[in-house]
Order: C-alpha cells, then structure tokens, then sequence
C-alpha cells in the first residue's frame, strides 16, 4: 500500500508542475486528508501510458504497443528494451501467459532484426505454457513458427520434426485450414531438399483445401511454394510464372505489400531470371532491396542481394556481381540465416576465378565445400527423422489395429450369450470390415511402395549431386595446377606438374560419368578408357603422332576398382608417350580390360616403340613406378612387363567381389 501511495504521490507532483502550479505551496496549502484524496484522485485521472512511462515500467497495455510495431518498427532498439522489460515485469510477477506471449515476440522480433539461433531459443520457451494449458491451435501454430526458423538456418531434420508435430495436432482436432498450412510447411521443406515434385504434389493437396475453404491469404503462400518447386520442375517455368503471379493478385487485391508480397515480388524475379529476362528480374530484386533497406529490415535485404549477384554471375558480369554476394554473405554470417550461405560461397568462388583471383576463389571454394558438407549432414539428419516419425506412426496404427480386433472378439463373445442370429449378423459384419481392412492396407502398401521409389530417385539425384561437386573441385585443382605449371621454367618440374594434372583428371573423369550415368554404383570402363586417352593426348599434344586403341569389350566396375586401374592406366600412358616415341615418331598404343572370371580381372598397355635399352638407367622421379606398385598391390595384382618389340605391360588382380 505504501507504494502505491508513493507512486500516485510522485505523478501528482508531476502533474501539479505541468499546470504550473508551484509543488511546495500545493503540499502545504492541501490538508492531509484532501492531500491523500487528491493523490489518488490525479493518479486515476492520469493516462495509463503516462503512469508507465514515468515509471519506467510495462503496464498492461505495453503488449499490444509491441505487437502493433514489432513487425515495421522505426527503432527496433525501443521495442527491444522493451520486450525485456516485460519479460522481467512478467516473470517476478509469475505471469505464465503473458510471459509466454514475451517470449514469441523476442522470437519474432531476433527472426526480424537479430540472430536465427535466439529466435529459436525463445520461441521454444513458449511451447511447455501451451502444451500445459492445452492450447493444441496456438500450440500448432509455434510448432510451424518453429518449423520456418529452423529452415532459415538450414536446420531441415528439426523442422521436419515441428511441422509434424503441428500435423498430428491439426489431425486431432479434424482443423482443415491447419492440415493444408502444414502441407504447404512439408512443399518448403521439400523444396529446400530438390523435392521439387514431391513438394509441388504437397502444395496441390494443400491448395484443393484451401480453396474450398476460401482462403485467400493461405492460397497465396501455397501458390508461392509451387511457383519455387515448379520452377525446377522440366518444362514447367512458365507455369511458375502463371502461379506467381496468382499469389501476387491476391496480394493486390488484399492491399497486402509487406513481407509476404515482398517474398512474392522476389519469387517472381528468381522465374524471370531462370527464364533469361534478366533486366525484369534485376527489377524486382531492386525493387524488394529498397523496401527493405527503407522498413530497416536487414535480413530480407540478403535475399535481393544474392539474387541481384546470382543474375550478375550468369550474365558473366563478374566485378558487379562480387560486392552484391559479398554483402549477403556478411549478413548471412552475421544473422545466422545460413540456408542458401553455401551456394553464396559457391558464386563468389567462380566469379573470382573468371577474374583470375585464385587466391580468393580457393578460399571460398574451401568455404564453400565446409557449408555443403554441413547442408549434406542436415539432409542426413532430415531423412533419418522422417524414417523414425514413419516407423512411430506405423507402430501406433498396429496397436490401434490389435485393439480394433480385440475390441470385436470381445462383442462376438458376448453376442455369442445373446443369440445364434446375432452371432451370425455380427460375423457377416466382421467380414465386410476385414474386406475393408485388407482394401485400405494394400493402398497403404501401393501409396508406401511409392515413397520409396521417390526416396530412391531422390537419393540418386542428391549422390549425382555430390559426383558432381567432386568432379567440379578437381577441375579446380587441375586449374590451379596449370597455372603454376605456366609460370615454372624448369621442364623437370614442368613434367611433374603435367603428370599431376593427369592423374587429377583420371580421377575427374571418373566422377563425371557417375554424375552423367544412370548407374551411380559402376563406371562402363571402355568408355572411360576413350575419354582418358583423348586427355591425356591432348596434354602432350601427340594426337597426330600417337594412336590410342582400346581392344576390349565393354565392361563396368565399381568406382573402388575402377579409380586404382584408371590411375594404372593413366601412368602408363604418360611413360609411353614420354619415352616410347623419341623425336615425335608416331606409334600406337593399345589397352585391353578383361575380366575371365568373377573374381578376376586382367589389365594389359602396351605399345610399340623404342622399348627398354638394356643398361639404361630408369628416367625421371620413379614416383610413376612406385605408384602403379603400391595400386597393384592395393588391388591384390601380380605385374608383368614384356619389352620385346615395345613394351607391354600385363597386370591380374583378385578383387573381393564381382565386379
């Protein structure tokens, strides 16, 4: 009570000097009685806002002044302070709810201005108050706030997790709108993972919901997540561009141009980009770039920033294209929405070595090949979570399923103490639900069998991805090692640097045709042959002196056989048109691959030059000679070389298993 006196006493005073009034002889002239009255009277009359602002403290209103300016605040640095004011108010008065709602705007407010990891940290304080007090539809919609976040920082197995959390809950409570916001959720995420046609499939069962619901604004964010997943769809980015701009129409005619249009306005121009209208792209991204520098929204900002990069890189622009990637990679790094960070490294490399920069371009290629490995292991983690919710669902429809058969022996047995008619009535019933059962599990099969085949595509496609990165780093090496081959005087060391490039691109060449070839497991090794001898050709310039045959059939290997005999076959090549044809003589070289039995395969070069000259010393380092040694005992081997008449060098090795 006594505070209370003091707090209403101290805004009397203040308001008796702002109506002029001299404080000493207001008190004195005031009887105590009057004096307390007229306190308590001042301090009623005074606005709300007043008392709390010169209390410095919350007062039951600040909630609602922070949600009108949280999302387009002019000094986010007001509202921060704040948030935290009302987080300590709430939390010594024990106030669940209202600290509950504290903590999403924190969220919301660090997803807008702040750092991604924060966002999440305070958004899951709120989720134990829902879960508590059974608020199963606000509790839904955090677990999809939840779900966002964490893709924004590339955390696709945690938001995987939440979006099914929140499609159990609307399960539960048969909520239409929410099931169809968590499918277009699932059409995100799948998207982010190169889904694109399973996630396009998620976002038409959303869309046949929301329609029929009448739901504008939730079709208009539906009709953006298939715009993204129709856009790497074969032959269907005009299609893309059709349903952007549907999004945007709705958008238009809701008056809607903040955040949710500025996402539309950027999808569009991501279309027209791959579509080749770059000036029209460059617009939007311009466009979106300005209203978010003028809303001080840094991170939507990033965005335009890469995209404007990405369109600068394709057209080969390279210098205009660097400060545009630098910029969002500075802010990705800073905000820790590092979703698209890898590719971001990925542009910036390749634009420095169009530049010549190779110094740069290696340090973002080492960047680059980080992050992805992180997006890689994310992915894993991602499958891995959606294996284990698919094995828990499947557990729980057993048990519902043994309790559904219990439940209907238990009624035929007491049926059977009723009567003879009953038991018959009730056994044709039973097999009408069996018929019924049996139907529903052969579909649940059928649509299971499915998944599968779609998991299996897409793991092909993500580990053609892979072949393909690997192939793209070692053309990087074998670039950087011709141009410090260039700039070397010495031709030993100019030799061993060739040499370098081709035993790089031996292993090039491998992973190109995994990427390239519809069997990810195996390499077709007379076809790998022809490429390696035209590169290894080319390198020494001998394709008009030096004939390379491959006398074989056409045989595939694993990639574990087939990278040690395509190094084998790479220094043997290398030795004959260094030392076989003196003084540019032509000749012929011959390879033949053969495998007599399963656990066997047999390896011969041979060629027909000059051969050995018994007495000679052997010529250059011997690191060709040791290598082709310690990969032939690598593959379980036995050599054997022939110097009559050229030299032909036969090799057989033991592999473990068929090849």
């Amino acid at each position: 009570m006594n505070k209370v006196i003091c707090r209403r006493m101290l805004l009397a005073l203040s308001t008796a000097k702002q109506m002029g009034l001299n404080v000493l002889n207001f008190l004195m002239v005031c009887k105590p009685g009057k004096l307390l009255c007229l306190i308590f009277l001042l301090g009623a009359i005074l606005p709300t806002d007043v008392q709390g602002q010169n209390l410095n403290n919350p007062n039951p209103s600040t909630l609602d002044w922070i949600a009108e300016r949280i999302n387009n605040a002019s000094d986010t640095t007001q509202v921060f302070k704040k948030l935290h004011e009302s987080l300590h108010l709430f939390q010594e008065e024990k106030e669940e709810g209202k600290l509950a709602q504290t903590h999403k705007y924190l969220a919301i407010w660090h997803n807008l201005y702040g750092k991604m990891d924060s966002a999440v940290y305070y958004l899951q304080f709120t989720i134990p108050f829902y879960e508590d007090t059974q608020q199963k539809d606000t509790l839904a919609k955090t677990y999809l706030q939840l779900s966002g976040y964490y893709s924004s920082k590339a955390g696709y197995a945690e938001a995987m997790d939440a979006v099914f959390k929140a499609l159990e809950l609307y399960q539960e409570m048969e909520n239409q709108r929410g099931i169809a916001l968590c499918y277009t959720g699932l059409c995100d995420l799948l998207y982010s993972q190169y889904k694109f046609a399973e996630g396009n499939e998620y976002c038409d069962m959303a869309i046949a919901i929301q329609t029929q619901l009448n739901v504008p604004e939730d079709l208009a964010i539906t009709y953006r997540r298939k715009s993204a997943n129709l856009l790497f769809i074969d032959g269907e980015r005009d299609n893309a561009l059709r349903v952007i701009n549907q999004a945007i129409d709705i958008y238009d005619e809701m008056g809607e141009s903040g955040l949710l249009y500025m996402a539309c306005i950027n999808w569009r121009g991501n279309i027209l980009k791959y579509l080749d209208r770059f000036d029209e792209a460059l617009g939007d991204y311009h466009s979106n770039l300005r209203k978010s520098e003028e809303m001080g929204l840094t991170r939507y900002s990033l965005v335009s920033l890469a995209n404007i990069g990405h369109v600068f890189t394709m057209q080969e622009q390279y210098e205009q294209a660097i400060p545009y990637t630098l910029r969002a990679i500075e802010i990705m790094e800073k905000t820790g929405n590092t979703k698209n960070l890898w590719e971001n490294y990925m542009h910036l490399s390749n634009s420095y070595e169009k530049l010549g920069q190779f110094e740069e371009a290696l340090k973002y290629n080492k960047l680059h090949a980080e992050e992805y490995a992180d997006f890689l292991r994310s992915s894993t983690e991602r499958l891995e979570s959606e294996l284990l919710v698919k094995y828990e669902t499947e557990k729980k429809q057993e048990t519902i399923s043994r309790q559904e058969v219990q439940i209907a022996q238990q009624r035929i047995v007491q049926i059977l103490y009723i009567s003879i008619a009953g038991i018959l009535i009730l056994s044709l019933f039973g097999m009408l639900i069996s018929r019924r059962s049996i139907r529903k599990k052969r579909k649940a099969l059928q649509a299971l069998n499915l998944q599968l085949d779609a998991k299996n595509r897409q793991n092909e496609l993500l580990m053609k991805e892979i072949h393909h990165r690997v192939k793209n780093n070692l053309e990087l090496v074998k670039s950087l090692i011709a141009l410090q081959c260039a700039q070397m005087e010495d031709s030993a060391s100019k030799d061993a640097m060739i040499e370098s490039q081709n035993r790089v691109q031996s292993m090039g060449i491998i992973h190109q045709k995994l990427y390239r070839g519809e069997n990810l497991g195996s390499i077709e090794m007379k076809d790998y042959f022809i490429n390696l001898s035209e590169g290894i050709l080319d390198a020494f310039d001998a394709e008009e002196k030096v004939k390379i045959e491959c006398a074989m059939e056409n045989l595939e290997l694993d990639i574990d056989t087939a990278v040690p005999i395509g190094l084998i076959v790479n220094e043997l090549l290398t030795n004959s048109l260094k030392y076989a044809f003196p003084e540019r003589a032509q000749g012929r070289v011959q390879i033949s691959l053969s495998q007599p039995d399963p656990g066997i395969l047999t390896l011969t070069v041979s060629d027909n030059g000059v051969g050995k000259i018994k007495g000679q010393q052997p010529r250059g380092t011997g690191f060709g000679s040791q290598l082709v040694d310690l990969l032939t005992r690598q593959l379980n081997g036995e050599m054997t070389e022939i110097t009559k008449a050229g030299t032909s060098t036969m090799f057989r090795f033991k592999i473990s298993k068929a090849a």
